[in-house]
């Protein structure tokens, strides 16, 4: 089906592609072709008819005089953003005749790039996958944001599970772990507010006094990468004080006494120092957790991101059955629900594809070093095609510098599909123009909710632009006149169908989402009330055996930071996103960027002072690895000892071409092998 008729005012059903725990439903009014207007679906129940700042503003970005409209061929040197119009048959030829040589060589020197620019299925993961896998290219092991708490949870509940959303609207006692809901998870947050009004207590633990934080009880400020001391700590006082269920713990966990053991080690005392607390905090939030009953745990993906935060969630997800709390529907702990998610992913990524061939993997978190790495018979290949949609890695990736000078090399071909031309795209050889939410079909799941959506169109494509989807098929056609397995059939299914294709032979009724927008995945209101995990125990294991084949402590257990403070770089930094930005992709939407008017560091005012800086002063925030310039701001939400640099803006809107990411590594969290953006040392100093 495509969009309607010009003629038409109609209001059209969609679904809010980002990185969002939220996944809302949108409804879309459009008037003689045009999309006036994004609002939230007021008949979804978890939209409410309400979204964020950033996504009711949609037909800024759909519309934004700076959209790329037309493919377009590199003019320039690499960087420079210099491009000249061609048309589609054009770029495609090209792209499939350098990708076909390059594959013949090898394709593994092919890698594609691509993450949560749209969490559909079909723009995000379908065609592409299809058209890689028929290729050979390298895998990517798509680790960017979550892989370190996902393989965390996996690896205590048997996969990204937990409570539903909506039964934190019951509970007595909630802590927001590692979260700013207001502006990371703003539908979670009036479920928290609904329980504040019936007289919840909520904490948020986090090392920045958030927007969250304002609103909250209490607010336990610590210091970044101490989460599973806390944690640790927290079963200390539960065991001593015998704030536990004995019961559940028997019946349906595994590995109890060794975890009892490691706990122990952990007095308050001890944790106060590590993380940066009082000790008098660590024991009164013990208590209340041990002695609320519902008692309710939101955990979010920034706690995880320094070199222990796999090791944090895992101890962080041990604590409600210690005491229980999931034998009731509003207690137990929600970081992730995409678990529950019924598509198809085999039939919409075609993995048979591969055949008997393994491709190496290659980690996204590291693309740095993968494109400087000159290759070798351990590594493999160098890399020498990187076709790259749904992210923007020169902004996003660490160590922005490596990342900047791997795709600024000559002998790299780059093609991009974007909306825009990002850092990254500055750096193609060829832009595509891919399709926004509003202009094509997708479907979506949810990490913060257990329904899925159905995205219809509802205006036609600007320009000349198609979806990703509709690019990887045509670029399988050409693909084709070189290489006659890229004809088959499989490769010229429409989004439509590959829609269809994602809920087939699973629970989701595609009829009944092209009726109502979304549907409800059945799931019982109190998971594991009786235990039933998804680990092959059955039970909530605190101690995993399988973790040991892969040289990972079976137990969970605190891991100090790579970087701590030293003499050189003495201050902590975290770079968690601007309120009104999310990764990389509203930071060129006027009315937003006004909102966050400029790249800021905030820092506190004791550490302020020690270097003579005032609200507003442009700093040089440094270390071994760059320097990134940007403004301070003193408004008392960084704790002494850390600096917060909000994200994520362009490097090329920074002052010296670069953004936050110029300070981060590329060491890997012990689980997960993510990335540690929020394990950071640097030094701060006054510009003139």
């Amino acid at each position: 089906m495509s969009a309607l008729p010009d003629s038409a005012v109609t209001t059209v059903t969609g679904a809010c592609p980002h990185d969002c725990p939220d996944t809302c439903s949108l409804r879309t009014t459009v008037i003689n072709g045009v999309a006036t207007r994004v609002q939230g679906n007021a008949d979804h129940p978890h939209t409410g008819g309400v979204l964020c700042a950033k996504v009711s503003k949609y037909t800024e970005r759909t519309y934004h005089a700076d959209r790329v409209l037309q493919p377009l061929k590199r003019s320039g040197p690499k960087g420079s953003g210099q491009f000249t119009p061609v048309s589609w048959d054009e770029a495609l030829g090209d792209i499939a005749r350098r990708l076909h040589t390059i594959a013949q060589r090898n394709p593994e020197a092919i890698l594609p790039y691509s993450y949560a620019g749209t969490m559909g299925q079909v723009q995000g993961e379908s065609m592409d996958r299809r058209f890689f896998h028929q290729l050979g290219a390298s895998l990517l092991d798509r680790t960017i944001c979550a892989s370190a708490g996902s393989e965390a949870l996996t690896a205590t509940y048997g996969g990204k599970l937990g409570m539903r959303v909506e039964f934190f609207a019951e509970s007595q006692l909630i802590l927001i772990w590692g979260s700013n809901a207001i502006t990371s998870s703003l539908h979670f947050w009036r479920y928290a507010q609904e329980a504040k009004r019936n007289g919840a207590r909520l904490v948020c633990i986090d090392p920045r006094k958030s927007e969250t934080a304002d609103k909250c009880h209490e607010h336990l400020q610590l210091l970044p990468g101490t989460d599973a001391a806390l944690a640790l700590a927290l079963m200390h006082e539960l065991i001593r004080n015998d704030w536990l269920d004995h019961d559940y713990i028997a019946r349906h966990t595994l590995g109890w006494d060794a975890l009892k053991a490691r706990a122990l080690e952990w007095p308050p005392a001890r944790a106060a120092a590590v993380c940066g607390l009082q000790e008098a905090q660590i024991t009164a939030l013990a208590r209340a957790y041990g002695t609320t009953r519902p008692a309710a745990i939101r955990l979010n993906y920034g706690m995880q991101r320094a070199r222990g935060g796999g090791n944090a969630v895992r101890a962080i997800a041990c604590l409600p059955a210690l005491v229980g709390a999931w034998r009731h529907r509003a207690g137990g702990l929600l970081l992730s629900s995409s678990g529950v998610s019924p598509f198809n992913k085999a039939a919409l990524q075609l993995p048979q594809l591969l055949g008997d061939r393994r491709p190496r993997t290659l980690n996204m978190s590291t693309i740095g070093d993968v494109l400087l790495h000159p290759g070798d018979a351990h590594w493999g290949p160098q890399v020498e095609a990187v076709v790259v949609y749904n992210s923007n890695p020169v902004a996003v990736a660490p160590e922005s510098a490596k990342v900047a000078a791997g795709f600024a090399r000559e002998d790299l071909f780059t093609v991009v599909l974007e909306h825009f031309l990002t850092d990254t795209a500055d750096h193609a050889d060829y832009v595509l123009p891919a399709t926004t939410q509003l202009e094509h079909w997708d479907i979506h799941g949810s990490y913060g909710h257990t329904d899925v959506l159905l995205n219809r169109p509802a205006i036609a494509p600007e320009g000349q632009a198609r979806s990703n989807a509709q690019i990887f098929s045509a670029l399988a056609a050409h693909m084709a006149r070189l290489d006659p397995a890229f004809a088959a059939p499989h490769f010229q299914a429409s989004d439509e169908a590959l829609c269809r294709t994602a809920v087939a032979q699973t629970a989701v009724d595609f009829d009944a989402l092209l009726q109502h927008g979304f549907a409800r995945i059945p799931v019982a209101d109190a998971p594991f009330a009786e235990g039933g995990f998804a680990t092959p125990s059955g039970k909530c294991e605190f101690d995993n055996p399988l973790l040991a084949q892969r040289g990972i402590n079976t137990l969970p257990d605190y891991l100090p930071n790579y970087e701590t403070p030293t003499a050189a770089y003495p201050l902590a930094m975290i770079s968690p996103p601007a309120r009104n930005f999310l990764n990389s992709s509203f930071a060129n939407v006027a009315s937003l960027q006004r909102m966050e008017e400029r790249p800021l560091l905030e820092l506190h005012p004791d550490d302020a002072a020690t270097r003579g800086i005032a609200d507003g002063d442009a700093l040089r925030v440094f270390n071994a690895r760059g320097e990134h310039v940007c403004h301070a701001s003193l408004n008392g939400r960084a704790r002494a000892g850390v600096v917060v640099g909000l994200g994520l803006w362009w490097r090329k809107h920074g002052a010296n071409g670069t953004n936050v990411n110029e300070l981060t590594h590329q060491q890997l969290t012990d689980i997960g092998r993510a990335p540690c953006f929020y394990d950071c040392a640097v030094q701060v100093e006054r510009l003139a």
